[in-house]
């Protein structure tokens, strides 16, 4: 890293202390970067380059995560949890969940309450799987060897949440993939919550090739942040829908193919099934 790069880095690393440390005070742009030495043009994409989100995003971000805790682990109410984080009144706190988390506090507090999910098993290529779905699309799939962990993990998720063992049509048309039945992909229907940044990594994820393998540093370049390589491998890390979404195209820049959620070796088999899918259809 050379000496600008040093400096970049160390600008960015003090506004992130600084956001954390005054979040409460809800700092302006304008704030952080004079904090920084920069101007708000200059700072504001320095920033979004390094962190891999605006400075007013990290803001939300930061500011989401306490709202959070104090709603879930300190049982406060929204309006107390509204003051607390900094913020003006309860309807910018219900406006922050709902634009970062795609849920109202409410519905965050209540773990999923009046959510009704089906959950099934099946079988793939490389291992049982659950999958879920509600009446939006899938919200999660995973390779659970165990059903009994399957189900523990998908609860985790939606604590509070309805769940009936059933296999819909929904679920139907994901499962439809592991039989190379590839008419059936426009049919597949997403139900995601996330950040708008790891939305975007997901999307761009979609976007692969069936065969091809991208780099984290490929990713963090379509995706308009060349800098965010760290960022982008978090957001594939956090990917609640296996194989449909295909994080496990994407390796390290040396080749090596690299961590996967669900185990290296199994991401070592998709990677070659994938590919044998595509050489026995030239």
């Amino acid at each position: 890293m050379n000496t600008q790069e040093n400096i970049n880095y160390n600008r960015i690393a003090d506004a992130i202390d600084y956001i954390k440390a005054n979040f409460k005070e809800q700092p302006n742009l304008d704030e952080v970067a004079e904090k920084v030495h920069l101007s708000p043009f200059h700072f504001q994409r320095l920033f979004s380059d390094w962190a891999g989100t605006s400075p007013k995003k990290f803001l939300q971000y930061t500011s989401l995560e306490h709202a959070k805790k104090l709603l879930k682990e300190n049982q406060a109410t929204i309006s107390e949890t509204a003051y607390e984080t900094g913020l003006s009144g309860t309807s910018r706190l219900h406006d922050l969940f709902v634009n970062i988390e795609g849920m109202t506090p409410a519905e965050y507090k209540n773990g999923g309450k009046n959510l009704d999910i089906n959950y099934s098993f099946a079988e793939s290529p490389f291992g049982n799987i659950i999958v879920a779905s509600t009446q939006k699309g899938v919200c999660f799939m995973a390779f659970a060897e165990d059903e009994a962990i399957g189900f523990h993990d998908l609860k985790n998720k939606f604590p509070n949440a309805t769940f009936s063992k059933k296999l819909d049509l929904t679920q139907q048309n994901a499962l439809f993939i592991f039989q190379n039945d590839w008419s059936k992909l426009s049919e597949i229907k997403l139900h995601l919550k996330g950040t708008d940044f790891q939305l975007k990594v997901w999307e761009t994820l979609l976007k692969i090739p069936m065969g091809q393998l991208y780099t984290y540093g490929t990713i963090a370049n379509q995706i308009q942040k060349p800098n965010a390589s760290r960022a982008v491998g978090t957001a594939i890390g956090s990917n609640p829908v296996a194989f449909l979404i295909p994080c496990h195209r994407v390796i390290q820049s040396s080749g090596i193919f690299g961590g996967y959620m669900w185990g290296n070796t199994r991401k070592t088999a998709i990677i070659g099934w994938e590919g044998a899918q595509v050489n026995s259809t030239i």
